[in-house]
């Protein structure tokens, strides 16, 4: 909503309560004098001054006048970020209302239902970013994502339980039985009696080009068809389906990936285009992508991790299907590391990799991608955390590594927390957080340098997401999992099914959204309530190894090799 139709709202409000025949005045936006006209005019009349334009409670009428209760009502059919960043503008009465918590967790409680939310801790919880966040969130993943979906081949959207079924469509087959075990076998292989992985021609899987364009090309034809189908069919199609379906426009569907798209329109109106976009990386890797990681805090850069050895850096905003910046290097000479490239995490300019070659290696972005620095470890590297002043490896060899990346001599401990392989990695500047192999997560006070206490699962933990007091994980079965930090204490919450079958790969969790992926070939966005409201499934061909959220860009390592994008257009 524009600040100029959230200030007709309210004037339109004020102006019905007072029974003014007098017709308004049209509206101007709000900017520079003739903004503070506008404003006066919201007033009833009476003694003002230039720094503060609302009336005084004995002077106040209109909608002002009401009870707090019945304005914060009122107030909730506003948009959140309109609350926070237009009534200020319009009254300085009606910014105290953003400031009122209780109308933040009324707007939230309309948004969730009897659903628990928080379901950590609600000490020091952002009601307001929860609220923007949820906000947005339904907006993009409930409708505009369906008119997308149809543009993507070898994909499907399905919308999740809570979320009218109309749209929904067709998912892809589920994985494979013992899909899971060839992920575990792939890191039991790297046992303490194989610490220095050797490169192996075999393992890497390329990607037969001339197979995947005649596929791409045998998916636009029947594109086409089923588009020159729909168009004979239109008058058997409901107008509600006619005004959220979209079909392919073959002259921007150069690959059959893009998603441009013609929209199909009800006659006499005009749908506006869907807020969301989709994309897919046209990656030179030639084996299957483990992770990425989107770069710089707005989601205009992403970092791919491969098999192939290689690290990548991708440009999202050249064109429409993105553009590769740069193939990083190392000492070697041709690619980044000596084995499989298996996590990524960033801090300000730098770039920390991890791979089966038992280092970890530095990339400085602001020089072109130069490598900083190796660090070694005594086992392959599964996961990785950076910190502003620590970076955290948790590896093979049942240690979590602390590094120094601004000294030569980067080592700084090496931290026997679990007895089996490290799998996951959450820290801020006061705790180390951790999942093993072994079902069991730490809690490591920095400050203190000792193990604060351990909890143990049914299962252990693939990925973590630890924002203010909660910790959100994925486990190996298909379970989310909700524990609560406070005071270095950490305690599980709650185990929620979402619909995943196998091993979850990834998690990213905000103060009002929550995405997973899985190797079941699905990602999932849901609210982050008790439990979480599933607003809609993401169908792939192959399993999502990881996936990295910034700025409201989605992007997804996908097993079949490529990138996918989602994001919000610009």
């Amino acid at each position: 909503m524009s600040e100029v139709s959230a200030a007709q709202s309210v004037q339109k409000a004020e102006r019905h309560e007072d029974n003014e025949a007098s017709s308004p005045p049209s509206m101007q936006p709000l900017s520079g004098e003739a903004s503070r006209l506008d404003l006066h005019e919201l007033l009833p009349a009476g003694p003002s001054s230039s720094t503060d334009v609302s009336p005084s409670p004995s002077e106040a009428s209109g909608l002002l006048s009401l009870p707090r209760e019945i304005i914060a009502n009122i107030i909730s059919h506003l948009p959140a970020q309109c609350v926070l960043n237009v009534l200020p503008k319009v009254c300085h009465a009606l910014a105290n209302v953003a400031n009122d918590m209780t109308a933040w967790q009324l707007r939230a409680r309309k948004i969730i239902g009897s659903r628990r939310f928080p379901v950590g801790p609600k000490e020091d919880f952002d009601w307001p970013a929860a609220c923007i966040d949820m906000e947005q969130l339904i907006s993009d993943w409930t409708i505009d994502v369906h008119r997308v979906d149809r543009q993507i081949p070898h994909h499907g959207v399905e919308r999740g339980p809570d979320v009218p079924q109309q749209q929904a469509a067709q998912g892809a087959e589920p994985a494979a039985e013992g899909q899971r075990d060839g992920f575990e076998n792939e890191l039991e292989a790297v046992g303490a009696a194989a610490q220095e992985i050797a490169y192996d021609g075999n393992d890497v899987q390329p990607m037969l080009a001339r197979a995947l364009e005649a596929q791409l090309r045998e998916l636009q034809v029947t594109r086409r068809n089923d588009a020159a189908e729909e168009e004979g069919n239109r008058g058997m199609v409901p107008a509600a389906r006619q005004g959220l379906d979209a079909v392919v426009d073959p002259t921007n569907q150069p690959n059959g990936k893009d998603a441009e798209l013609t929209q199909q329109q009800p006659s006499g109106t005009r749908s506006p285009p869907p807020t969301l976009e989709y994309m897919s990386l046209p990656t030179n890797h030639i084996a299957q992508i483990n992770s990425v990681l989107l770069l710089g805090g707005e989601g205009r850069v992403c970092a791919t991790a491969s098999r192939d050895w290689n690290v990548k850096l991708w440009d999202l905003e050249a064109g429409a299907r993105g553009m590769e910046l740069h193939t990083l290097a190392g000492k070697c000479g041709f690619s980044a590391h000596r084995g499989w490239v298996w996590c990524l995490d960033s801090q300000g300019p730098l770039l920390a990799s991890g791979g089966f070659d038992n280092t970890v290696r530095l990339w400085d972005l602001q020089a072109g991608g130069k490598e900083r620095g190796v660090m070694k470890n005594n086992g392959a590297v599964l996961c990785l955390s950076f910190q502003t002043d620590v970076l955290l490896a948790g590896s093979f060899d049942k240690r979590v590594t602390m590094y120094d990346p601004r000294a030569n001599n980067s080592l700084i401990k090496s931290l026997d927390l679990h007895g089996s392989p490290v799998m996951s990695l959450a820290a801020d500047d006061k705790y180390i957080i951790s999942g093993g192999k072994g079902h069991t997560v730490a809690v490591y006070d920095r400050r203190a340098d000792k193990t604060l206490n351990k909890i143990r699962l049914k299962s252990y933990l693939m990925c973590m997401s630890y924002s203010g007091n909660e910790v959100w994980g994925g486990d190996n079965s298909g379970m989310l999992h909700s524990l609560s930090m406070q005071s270095g204490t950490l305690e599980l919450v709650s185990n929620f099914d979402v619909g995943h079958t196998d091993l979850i790969t990834g998690i990213h969790k905000s103060s009002g959204s929550l995405y997973t992926s899985s190797s079941d070939s699905t990602v999932k966005i849901h609210i982050p309530c008790g439990p979480p409201k599933t607003l809609c499934t993401l169908h792939h061909e192959a399993g999502a190894h990881r996936l990295s959220v910034q700025a409201g860009v989605l992007a997804i390592a996908s097993g079949s090799g490529n990138v996918e994008v989602w994001r919000s257009r610009r």
